[in-house]
């Protein structure tokens, strides 16, 4: 009994601290200035880092927000040498799903800032760019947090790797257009900014070392979400090539998005609380954040109810911030009926999740399983603990089926399939695990190693080619509805075809039959 004890102390303990760590992580740290490292952007120089053969630009401004709620303006252009060596604000952090974003140091509505690692700079070559989209939801996050930091990611793979700050939360994404032409985009305006950031990398990156008609977007959680409005939206077209989507969707963030309907009566709900009318809505740009994140708790809260939006890690209900579908900016949802977004023709996609997801921190597992699923389980993944069957992720994992089907059916631009289940903590393949892993951070232990560096130039591969493929992973076929080709990600990696349908139709039926 005190081993067991001392076990579930263990794991409360790992589970607090990466709560904690999801919302405080570190930064990247500053670093000194080199006169190599300088470099002229169409706004003006600027002066980065260099250290182990890759150069590092930090807090780049690739946009301006002047006010609230409105679309960002190009930088002016600046005299003499802007330093680029310590990341520049984030934005504002807003509370999701009941959890707090954390405190307001270092945020600021003007947060179009981008970092940027690259092995060279005015050298000519023409380097596949990645570009990093962080997680957080819509609502927190930034793209300075150290896990993020590119510079492995680059030199392993000669490439150029960007990270964007942007816009989230009621920053981002509070609707403002019924209130005139001003507003026209606020309901979308954190995407405004990502693209704005997309429209810099094009007239920039090649100074960079980078190649701007070979652009790949990345990102986990949230970040995944990010890509797939980013296929969506026709103001993203012909900005990027590809997309990889890391446990990036549930059914109401990803696979659809908000309503309009639902975004109106938040927005009047919001205006409400503050005491605002339409005649006097400039009042907005004027109320304190933390006053405005107390009311958008509340009516985020009471249009989930009314909307019967179900909450993904509890039941009731519940609101994220995010994109919403205003039949312009963001013309339809990413799945639709029978296909996938029109303006994702052609982007190749690289999508999968973990296979535990939140399940051994957050609850949610299957309960007791039937012999039958546990058959099921076992049949799909031969290589797991049985007796952790019961852990498998659903939340996450029907959504990615569900895009990746209906992007095959759309039969423009290939998809392959990812499920990663190495485990090394016994805390599953949680949440988040594979990020070391595809930034190309160092491991410890000669296997972790191994699967590091498969997976890290998997995503390369993929973002150069089309293709993923790295040295010991078997071939990586394209994904169909037919086989259901997907890469299982561990120690020993295998190609699985169709592997988990039986038991994701056995665990949720009612989804299941939706593809």
């Amino acid at each position: 009994i005190l081993v067991i004890l001392l076990i579930l102390a263990v794991i409360l303990v790992a589970a607090f601290l990466m709560i904690r760590n999801f919302f405080h992580r570190p930064q990247i740290a500053p670093a000194t200035p080199s006169d190599s490292a300088v470099v002229e952007t169409a706004k003006g120089r600027i002066r980065g880092s260099e250290e182990n053969g890759i150069y590092q630009y930090l807090g780049v401004p690739y946009a301006q927000a002047e006010e609230r709620f409105v679309p960002a303006v190009e930088v002016q252009e600046w005299e003499g040498i802007l330093d680029a060596s310590e990341v520049g604000p984030m934005s504002p952090q807003s509370s999701m799903l009941g959890m707090s974003g954390g405190g307001q140091e270092g945020t600021d509505n003007n947060c179009q800032n981008l970092n940027i690692w690259t092995p060279g700079t005015n050298d000519g070559e023409k380097r596949a760019v990645m570009v990093w989209l962080h997680g957080g939801g819509f609502s927190t996050g930034s793209a300075n947090d150290a896990d993020y930091n590119g510079a492995d990611l680059s030199r392993s793979g000669d490439v150029v790797v960007v990270s964007i700050n942007h816009r989230l939360g009621v920053s981002g994404f509070l609707d403002l257009s019924a209130y005139g032409e001003k507003y026209e985009y606020s309901a979308n305006v954190g995407l405004t900014d990502i693209v704005s950031a997309l429209q810099w990398i094009q007239e920039n990156i090649e100074s960079f070392g980078g190649d701007p008609d070979n652009v790949t977007l990345f990102g986990q959680s949230g970040g995944g979400a990010k890509v797939l409005a980013l296929m969506t939206t026709p103001y993203a077209k012909g900005l990027f090539r590809r997309g990889i989507v890391q446990s990036g969707a549930t059914e109401t963030m990803g696979v659809t998005f908000t309503s309009q309907e639902a975004s109106t009566s938040l927005t009047e709900r919001i205006l409400e609380r503050l005491g605002i009318t339409a005649d006097h809505i400039e009042d907005i740009q004027n109320v304190s954040l933390e006053d405005l994140e107390k009311a958008s708790e509340e009516a985020l809260q009471e249009t989930a109810e009314e909307y019967r939006i179900p909450a993904p890690l509890s039941d009731g209900y519940a609101m994220e911030w995010g994109p919403v579908v205003d039949g312009d900016y963001m013309p339809t949802d990413p799945v639709t009926e029978d296909s996938f977004a029109e303006n994702g023709k052609g982007i190749d996609l690289l999508i999968g999740s973990n296979l535990n997801e939140w399940t051994m921190l957050m609850g949610g597992d299957q309960g007791e399983l039937t012999e039958e699923e546990t058959a099921a389980f076992a049949a799909a993944y031969p290589n797991e603990d049985v007796g952790k069957a019961n852990k498998v992720d659903t939340l996450i994992r029907l959504p990615m089926l569900k895009i990746m089907s209906h992007k095959a059916d759309q039969n423009d631009g290939n998809v392959y399939a990812y499920v990663f289940t190495w485990d090394e903590s016994r805390m599953g393949a949680y949440h988040g695990a594979e990020i070391p892993f595809v930034f190309a951070h160092e491991q410890n232990g000669e296997t972790a190693q191994k699967l590091m560096e498969q997976v890290s130039q998997a995503w390369i591969s993929f973002a150069k080619s089309g293709v993923p493929s790295a040295e010991g992973l078997p071939v990586w076929e394209a994904y169909d509805n037919d086989k259901g080709a997907t890469m299982i990600l561990d120690a020993e990696s295998s190609l699985a075809y169709g592997h988990d349908r039986e038991l994701m139709k056995l665990l949720e039926p009612d989804m299941s039959a939706q593809f």
